[in-house]
């Protein structure tokens, strides 16, 4: 049914012809960008895994490849602050976002499988087994992207930022925060707090991705909601070797 507004008749007309040019983002174009993000990941993470595992068995001491995990997490946070200040340029950004973190990942998740065989496997199994719970869950509407619901996730992922800011301080005094990073049930409690945070980030995701899909949004938001669900994967994969490497120690 045709609305009695000329101007909405002519731009949803732009739209639909902008979106034949294959101009506007859509969710099949975020989801196959996602997809290559997430294989340029893999690749870049397989390499230092490797290579980490190779010097582990050889020379006995992998903290040599420290540099590539402090090098890529700085590249990585630069790339980042990059990519969401300047959106226009994640077709660029994003696709470098997915490397350099890739080469982080690969060493960190080595160091957590020398310690705790199996772990990774369970890390990556977990990961993924969360996306697909809460995109279920989302697109049947048991879980609704309400602004209530945003704000509340914003504000839990913005404290749990200011805490692992202040330990990243304190650390370099040589102070800890207590009992959060320990394998008591303390520890084990903030960890699980951290991973629901990190899981319910994921339909701030979807919903970024399905708005933006069904307004229109401009091509180049494809790159952006992918690398906006790249972040989120990463971050919950790591906090899932975190509480799994606590729940181990015990």
């Amino acid at each position: 049914m045709r609305t009695s507004n000329p101007a909405l008749n002519d731009k949803a007309f732009d739209i639909d012809r902008a979106a034949a040019r294959g101009e506007v983002m859509t969710i099949n174009g975020t989801v196959n960008k996602t997809g290559f993000l997430l294989c340029l990941l893999w690749v870049a993470a397989i390499f230092t895994y490797d290579k980490t595992m190779t010097v582990a068995q050889t020379e006995g001491n992998p903290a040599t490849l420290y540099p590539w995990m402090i090098g890529g997490s700085i590249a990585g946070l630069i790339i980042a602050m990059i990519t969401i200040f300047k959106k226009t340029a994640a077709p660029i950004t994003a696709p470098l976002y997915a490397v350099v973190e890739g080469l982080v990942l690969g060493v960190l998740s080595a160091f957590f499988e020398l310690q705790f065989p199996g772990i990774v496997f369970q890390a990556v199994l977990l990961t993924f087994g969360t996306l697909l719970a809460l995109l279920f869950a989302y697109k049947t509407g048991v879980i609704k992207a309400t602004e209530n619901f945003k704000l509340g996730v914003a504000a839990a992922t913005g404290g749990i930022f200011v805490v692992y800011m202040i330990s990243l301080v304190l650390g370099f005094f040589g102070v800890s925060i207590p009992l959060i990073h320990e394998s008591g049930w303390v520890g084990i409690g903030f960890s699980l707090f951290v991973v629901v945070i990190a899981a319910l980030n994921l339909v701030l995701d979807f919903d970024f991705i399905e708005s933006g899909a069904a307004k229109g949004a401009p091509k180049y938001l494809e790159w952006y909601g992918a690398f906006g669900l790249l972040v989120t994967l990463i971050w919950l994969y790591i906090e899932l070797l975190r509480l799994l490497s606590k729940l181990r120690s015990r």
